[in-house]
């Protein structure tokens, strides 16, 4: 229900835009969410957006970085990422919430894509 894509290999400084297209029913009127997973480690929140995108929230290593957006004309959510660093290396998750609101916890988010692979070297 929910396919993300946009990764890929990327300089240190670069930018990259991830997309994540749902099935109308699972993002329209639902939080949406980005988390990342990188080798060895636990997957971690990224950014959210509620239903209207009026509310945005970013973990603090990503902000002023990056910038959560959607379109519920197109049933796509977006991550710009900006100055990119080696440790923003990881496979990205988008996810559909539960509810319309922002959600930090992947506790609640209902639905799950695929991951996209981020890689930041030079």
């Amino acid at each position: 229900q929910l396919q993300a894509s946009g990764g890929g290999l990327v300089q240190p400084g670069g930018s990259l835009r991830l997309s994540c297209t749902a099935s109308r029913r699972t993002i329209t009127n639902n939080g949406m969410g980005w988390f990342r997973q990188a080798p060895g480690k636990e997957r971690e929140f990224v950014a959210a957006i509620n239903w209207n995108g009026g509310s945005t929230s970013y973990t603090d290593s990503v902000k002023g970085r990056f910038t959560i957006s959607r379109d519920n004309t197109k049933s796509t959510v977006y991550l710009r990422m900006n100055i990119l660093k080696s440790e923003d290396a990881a496979v990205y998750y988008c996810a559909g919430g539960r509810g319309a609101y922002l959600y930090t916890s992947p506790r609640d988010y209902a639905y799950w894509g695929q991951g996209t692979l981020v890689t930041v070297s030079s």
